[in-house]
């Protein structure tokens, strides 16, 4: 297939475009190399990606309207996959205009993209942000989540109800992507494994919010991009069973469905650390903080769905997954 990935220098995005060259699929990676965080993290992350045949790069910003609706019209993508957001919770509450041009304005240009030039199936990430003030464990794509707690959740619930508005219209299957904490080599600056890693080598106290007692599913890079994989090659079925008088929050009439990928077994943050300071062989100085605004207590995903219809569960525990992102830090920096 004709794939494009936004994001392609992020995270996630360089991972997936990694194996999806590697499976023999032509990928056209679009970021626009904005420095959130260290560009040449981003940069390191391509640079292999643009030495692959398969693999075309697109620098530009979602939020280009007419650059967008060109690249659809010269390439005609079979699928495409939306990992190109402004990412963080904290950050939401200083920059939220960059949420909106990005993963609201961005995302809408992608979905005019798709309808008007037939692409087969719209993924995209959402994220378990969007469970907000949610309590009920584990958490399931057929709960309501009608209550964010920051504009980044906001935003990503945002998307999947356009996704399926275009699903509704126009008939093209979307599917949207609930990660949860995603971890490993090649991680983003700015989450709590990088930055314990880094304060953690310096000797710096690291900041610990909730105290440490908070829980999250954390979720081993490979096994997002296996449960992406699997998702962009199985469209978005219409639920026939769906009844607008009991409605279903994760499934529709239209083509349009959601999934959690998660991990399915919670840890909690003071463990998570302990598992950082036995690979770093150092131990940690806390600065214990109580949980910030737009923070939720805990995550866990319920990923029963995914499972049954996709035959795939998430399963790499911490600590290989926290020795893996170690030995690439070391490696990476020279530490």
């Amino acid at each position: 297939m004709k794939i494009l990935v936004t994001g392609a220098a992020g995270f996630i995005g360089a991972a997936l475009s990694r194996r999806l060259l590697d499976r023999g699929d032509e990928v056209v990676g679009l970021d626009v190399m904005n420095d959130y965080y260290d560009v040449a993290v981003k940069e390191a992350r391509l640079a292999p990606l643009l030495e692959t045949p398969g693999f075309t790069f697109v620098k530009m910003d979602l939020a280009d309207r007419g650059g967008i609706e060109a690249l659809f019209a010269e390439q005609q993508f079979d699928a495409v996959m939306n990992l190109a957001a402004q990412a963080g919770v904290r950050y939401s509450l200083e920059n939220p205009h960059a949420y909106v041009d990005s993963n609201l304005v961005g995302f809408v240009n992608l979905l005019e993209g798709c309808r008007h030039n037939e692409v087969g199936h719209f993924v995209y990430a959402s994220s378990s942000s969007v469970y907000g003030a949610n309590t009920s464990m584990p958490f399931s794509v057929h709960d309501n989540v009608d209550h964010p707690l920051s504009l980044y959740a906001a935003s990503k619930k945002a998307n999947e109800l356009m996704a399926h508005t275009y699903s509704h219209l126009y008939g093209f299957p979307s599917t949207g992507l609930r990660f949860f904490t995603v971890y490993g080599p090649w991680g983003r600056p700015d989450m709590a494994l990088f930055l314990f890693t880094k304060k953690i080598l310096a000797g710096e106290p690291i900041d610990v919010f909730n105290y440490g007692h908070h829980r999250r599913d954390f979720t081993y890079i490979d096994d997002i991009v296996e449960g992406v994989i699997r998702v962009i090659d199985h469209p978005a079925q219409p639920n026939p069973d769906w009844d607008s008088a009991a409605p279903d929050p994760g499934s529709s009439k239209a083509p349009w469905q959601v999934y959690n990928i998660g991990n399915n077994q919670p840890i909690e943050l003071m463990r998570y650390i302990e598992v950082l300071e036995d690979w770093l062989g150092k131990k940690a100085e806390k600065n214990l903080l109580p949980l910030q605004p737009g923070d939720v207590p805990d995550t866990y995903a319920n990923v029963e769905d995914l499972v049954h219809d996709l035959d795939y569960k998430p399963d790499t525990p911490i600590e290989v997954g926290i020795k893996n992102f170690v030995d690439w830090y070391r490696d990476y920096y020279g530490v």
